[in-house]
């Protein structure tokens, strides 16, 4: 089955960077979409960050310019960098896999089958 494992979350100050990781198995990484995604405590999921398999990403408005996500076929990873973080960046970081052979990666949380348990990203100010 499809197993997604996240890492990397932890405790920064603001300004400050983390780098997540997602590790893919059970599922022919190369051909899908991966995306990131957050849940604050009492808000809705959005999402943050998508690739697909061909390497065209999506940001959200929120995150651009500050992080960045690539892939690592090789590896089954899809990562998140976060540079410049802020207390507002605190949440809980969930990757999914998406759709096949998309050209431009969809950022609809409907697209994403399997999801990842979580990690947990706090930014003190």
């Amino acid at each position: 089955q499809v197993q997604l494992v996240e890492s990397g979350g932890g405790l920064v100050q603001s300004g400050g960077s983390l780098r997540l990781s997602c590790a893919a198995s059970g599922v022919t990484f190369s051909q899908y979409d991966m995306g990131w995604f957050r849940q604050a405590p009492g808000k809705e999921r959005e999402s943050v960050a998508a690739i697909s398999w061909s390497g065209n990403t999506y940001y959200a408005d929120s995150v651009k310019g500050r992080f960045t996500i690539s892939r690592d076929n090789a590896k089954n990873t899809v990562y998140l960098q976060m540079n410049s973080l802020k207390p507002e960046d605190t949440a809980v970081y969930y990757c999914a896999v998406g759709r096949r052979w998309r050209t431009w990666p969809d950022p609809r949380i409907s697209e994403y089958e399997y999801w990842g348990q979580g990690t947990q990203v706090t930014v003190s100010s």
